[in-house]
């Protein structure tokens, strides 16, 4: 079959997935796992092979930055601690214990080639966690840590990876520790200074820029800008983007246009859907020839068959659990306990995730991207490789199937308490406010004038005082809308403007269709009236997520 068709097939099965999936209850990725699992076993379809290094360079990079410009600094630097935890000590702990383990069983296996398979499969992947979560109402501090866990676990498995790797071919001394903590030091800083580096260059540069096409055009080198000199010198080049791209997303609210974010923000929502989508359809889909590479002899005098190796990945992925549970439940009791230090009130300790939202952060640690791609970056010679890569395959879908599958039974079982609506209606209105009261500062000065120095007209003044208080208002009527009966005034507004905004498209069409005006006054009234459309959504939250 062509290849310019398979990448069509996929496309198209990814989208009816993500269309069925929320039909279904699933999380788009399990049923994409399924269905590729599926295809790979159909006689006469022949085995997937891509490149670990068209993942890890190529796809990795993008969907690691547009995660990090979707995630909040605030939040980030809220949950530090935790994330620190989650994302540090608990990868090299995982990876350390079930590489230990490994070299147990497996007599020809060196201690350091056993902790690389270990880094391979202790990070976490986000993608099916959040997506349940989200839907299903998990609290908002528990996305963000799952979030940001996911971002620098990531960096920190591929680095502990590398430095594993090179001992093994005994480049470093990791039995000491003195050598694979140095590197993994050195690794870490320098991929921080490449990320800073290329965020702060790429966001002063993009604020000279109008245009919010070219702008967008070229956010989408940035993940490559930050990764490949941070690999060249030999950093973690995962970290860069991260870091590049939590200093983007919090730079850019200062320094770009509002026509800049708005194409930004969807353009890598649609990369981010087709890209980290397409990753778990093809772990599926490789599955067929992992098994038989697993199934072939490999010339080991104690051959681990492919059988062996699916129990292994049954167990590892029992352990890592286990080590997560362990983890977990001492972090959440600190969290607690510095929140009634902090405030003694019991306020902040509220917002702290108890021990239901400490369960539900134990069992959604899931494995996917990195652990399918760096488990096949594991060098030929590597004893047992083959086996070892369907040990990883076999601890990423048991995860994702058999966690992924129950989370959101767990959610419902420790009956978790998503977003207060009202609360959060009522928040917004209150900032509203403080951002009406700026604005108005500038409508009471003393003698208000344009930028070009003319004067303003007072009706002028009136009507942009009008649109801020009406702003204001809409906001208040929507937080307490759940206490008056019928339809607010302003949710009748926004309403009936959109009814307007259809008859107006309708005679827009009509007039397209007569051939009476020029196609670019026709474009141009195209976007006034998609402009007015999306600003009504937006104040009408529906634009939100």
């Amino acid at each position: 079959m062509r290849p310019e068709l398979v990448v069509v097939i996929c496309v198209i099965i990814i989208i009816g997935v993500s269309v069925l999936s929320p039909k279904l209850k699933i999380a788009t990725p399990l049923v994409l796992v399924v269905i590729g699992l599926g295809i790979s076993v159909l006689p006469g379809v022949q085995p997937v092979v891509i490149p670990s290094e068209w993942v890890l360079a190529g796809v990795l990079p993008p969907l690691l930055y547009a995660s990090a410009i979707n995630l909040p600094l605030v939040d980030f630097r809220k949950n530090f601690g935790s994330i620190s935890v989650l994302s540090v000590a608990l990868v090299i702990v995982s990876a350390l214990v079930t590489g230990f383990l490994l070299f147990m069983i497996l007599p020809q296996l060196n201690l350091a080639s056993a902790i690389a398979l270990g880094a391979v499969i202790s990070p976490t992947d986000a993608v099916a966690a959040t997506s349940i979560g989200k839907r299903l109402g998990l609290p908002p501090r528990l996305v963000a840590v799952l979030e940001g866990e996911s971002l620098v676990n990531d960096a920190s498995s591929l680095v502990l990876l590398r430095t594993a790797v090179a001992a093994a071919a005994g480049t470093t001394a990791i039995a000491g520790g003195g050598g694979a903590v140095i590197d993994f030091a050195y690794s870490s800083v320098i991929g921080i200074a490449v990320g800073l580096a290329v965020g702060a260059l790429t966001v002063f540069l993009r604020s000279k820029l109008h245009d919010s096409v070219v702008n967008t055009a070229v956010s989408f080198l940035i993940p490559f800008l930050a990764y490949i000199p941070a690999e060249a010198l030999g950093a973690s080049g995962v970290l860069a983007v991260v870091v590049a791209g939590l200093y983007t997303g919090h730079m850019g609210a200062r320094y770009f246009s509002a026509s800049t974010r708005i194409s930004e923000r969807t353009n890598w929502r649609t990369i981010q859907f087709l890209l980290e989508n397409g990753v778990f359809l093809l772990m599926g889909l490789e599955l067929k020839n992992i098994v038989v590479a697993a199934i072939e002899p490999s010339g080991e005098t104690d051959h681990l068959d492919a059988v062996g190796a699916v129990v292994l990945g049954l167990g590892a992925a029992i352990v890592l659990l286990v080590i997560r549970f362990a983890f977990v439940g001492p972090l959440l009791a600190v969290q607690q306990a510095r929140a009634r230090r902090r405030d003694p009130t019991g306020a902040e300790a509220s917002e702290a995730t108890g021990w239901r939202g400490g369960a539900v952060l134990s069992w959604a640690g899931m494995r996917g991207v990195v652990t399918v791609a760096a488990a096949q970056s594991l060098p030929d010679g590597t004893p047992y490789r083959n086996e070892l890569v369907l040990i990883a395959f076999t601890v990423s879908i048991v995860t994702l199937l058999v966690q992924g599958g129950t989370l959101p039974w767990i959610i419902r079982v420790m009956k978790l308490t998503g977003v207060d609506e009202r609360a959060d209606h009522e928040e917004f209105a209150t900032l509203v406010d403080e951002l009406r009261a700026a604005g108005l500062q500038v409508l009471d000065a003393p003698e208000l004038t344009l930028p070009n120095g003319d004067a303003v007209d007072e009706s002028v003044v009136d009507r942009v005082r009008s649109d801020a208080d009406l702003r204001s208002e809409s906001a208040w009527e929507r937080a307490h809308a759940a206490d008056s009966g019928g339809t607010a005034p302003h949710r009748q507004y926004r309403v009936l403007r959109l009814e307007v905004l259809k008859a107006e498209r309708a005679a827009l069409l009509d007039a397209r269709g007569r051939g009476e005006y020029n196609s670019r006054i026709l474009v141009r009234a195209q976007l006034m009236l998609d402009q007015e459309e999306a600003r009504l959504a937006q104040s009408d939250g529906s634009g939100q997520h």
